[in-house]
C-alpha cells in the first residue's frame, strides 16, 4: 500500500459495527482490574498473558476471552474497558459505533446485568464518539438461557437497541434460538447473528429466514453457495467481516488469501470491523490497514468501504447521510466521489 492510501484509509471516517468490548481488553487493563478487584489471574504477567494469545482455532480463543473478562465485576470496570476502547475508536477516526457486549458473561458470575449495562452505557454517553449497544447472546448456552437474560434486560430496554448472537458456531445453529429471536423481534430490536465464519453458509441462510436477521456478522463463507451469494447481494444484506479475526482464528491462512475483495465483487455490502482487538492484534484502522497491504484494493474500495459501514449501520437515515456528506467532502480531493 502507498504511502497516500495508507494516509487516507487511516484518516477517513468510518463506523465499525463489529466489536465486542469484552474482546478490547488488553492486557494491561486485565491487570490493572484483577489486582483492583483481588482477582488472581492464572498468568504471572502482562508479557505471560499476551504469549497466550496464540489460538488454534475459535474455541481456545473463547477460552482466554472468557478467563480475561472474569476482573470484569463492577459497574466502574465496565465503564472504564468501554472508555478505553471510545478513546482507540477516536484515534481510528471511527465516527459511530455499534458495541456488542455478552452480559450472560457476566451474569454466570453473578455480576448484577444493571451494572453490565449500566457501566458500558455511561462510557458511551460520555464518548465523543457515537456509540450504541447490541446485546448479544452465548450460543453454547441453552435457548432458555437467552430468553432470561432477554427478559433480565428489558428493565434496561432504552440502552441497546438489538440482539446478536455469538461465541461458539459450530453445532450451535441459528435456528436453536428462534423463539428469543421472534420475541426481540417483537420488541422492536434489531437483530443481527455470526454466521458463515467456521460455520456452514447454510447457517447465513437460517440466519436470514428463521431469526430474520438485518446483517450478517462475519459471512466470510457465503460465496461458497452461489445462490445465496445472489441473494444477499439482492437484499442488501450487510456482512461485517473481520480481516484480522479471520486470519488469527485460521479461517483464511493468510491474509493475501482473504476473500474480501471477492465479497465486494459479488456485489455484497461489505464492511471492515475489529472483532476482539485486543486479541486479534488490532482495532479498526489495523484491520483496513492489513487487508490493503495484502489485497489489491485501491481508493474506489476505501470509499466503498467506508460508506458502507454507514450505510449498514442503525442509525437513523439523517445521522447516516450526516456520516456520508463528510465521507463524500473527505473523498472529493481524491476524486473519487
Amino acid at each position: 500500500m502507498n504511502v497516500q492510501l495508507q494516509h487516507i484509509v487511516r484518516n477517513m471516517p468510518k463506523a465499525e459495527l463489529h466489536m465486542h468490548i469484552e474482546g478490547s481488553l488488553e492486557p494491561e487493563l486485565i491487570f490493572a482490574l484483577a489486582q483492583r478487584n483481588g482477582v488472581q489471574l492464572p498468568y504471572p504477567s502482562v508479557e505471560a498473558l499476551r504469549e497466550a494469545y496464540a489460538f488454534q482455532d475459535l474455541q481456545s480463543f473463547l477460552d482466554i476471552y472468557y478467563a480475561g473478562a472474569s476482573v470484569l465485576l463492577k459497574e466502574q470496570d465496565f465503564y472504564d474497558m468501554t472508555a478505553a476502547y471510545l478513546d482507540r475508536a477516536k484515534a481510528d477516526h471511527v465516527r459511530h459505533t455499534e458495541i456488542f457486549f455478552d452480559p450472560q458473561t457476566h451474569t454466570a458470575r453473578g455480576v448484577p446485568m444493571g451494572d453490565v449495562i449500566h457501566g458500558i452505557h455511561r462510557a458511551c454517553a460520555d464518548s465523543e464518539v457515537s456509540a450504541t449497544l447490541i446485546l448479544c447472546f452465548l450460543r453454547h448456552l441453552s435457548e432458555e438461557d437467552a430468553l432470561a437474560t432477554l427478559e433480565a434486560a428489558l428493565p434496561y430496554r432504552d440502552r441497546f437497541i438489538g440482539v446478536g448472537l455469538d461465541s461458539s458456531e459450530v453445532g450451535h445453529p441459528p435456528e436453536k434460538f428462534a423463539r428469543v429471536f421472534a420475541r426481540a423481534r417483537e420488541l422492536g430490536l434489531h437483530l443481527v447473528a455470526h454466521a458463515g465464519e467456521e460455520g456452514p453458509p447454510a447457517y447465513i441462510a437460517s440466519a436470514l429466514d428463521v431469526l430474520h436477521v438485518e446483517r450478517i456478522d462475519h459471512g466470510v463463507r457465503v460465496l461458497e453457495d452461489a445462490a445465496l451469494t445472489r441473494r444477499v447481494a439482492a437484499e442488501k444484506i450487510a456482512l461485517t467481516v473481520c480481516p484480522l479475526s479471520n486470519v488469527k482464528l485460521c479461517v483464511f491462512d493468510d491474509m493475501g488469501g482473504h476473500n474480501l475483495l471477492q465479497l465486494m465483487d459479488a456485489g455484497l455490502v461489505v464492511t471492515i470491523n475489529s472483532d476482539d482487538p485486543a486479541y486479534f492484534g488490532g482495532y479498526v484502522n489495523a484491520n483496513y490497514e492489513a487487508v490493503f497491504a495484502s489485497l489489491p484494493l485501491g481508493l474506489q474500495h476505501a470509499y466503498d468501504l467506508a460508506k458502507n459501514s454507514f450505510t449498514a449501520s442503525f442509525l437513523p437515515q439523517a445521522d447516516k447521510q450526516k456520516f456520508i456528506d463528510e465521507l463524500d467532502a473527505y473523498f472529493a480531493a481524491f476524486n473519487v466521489v
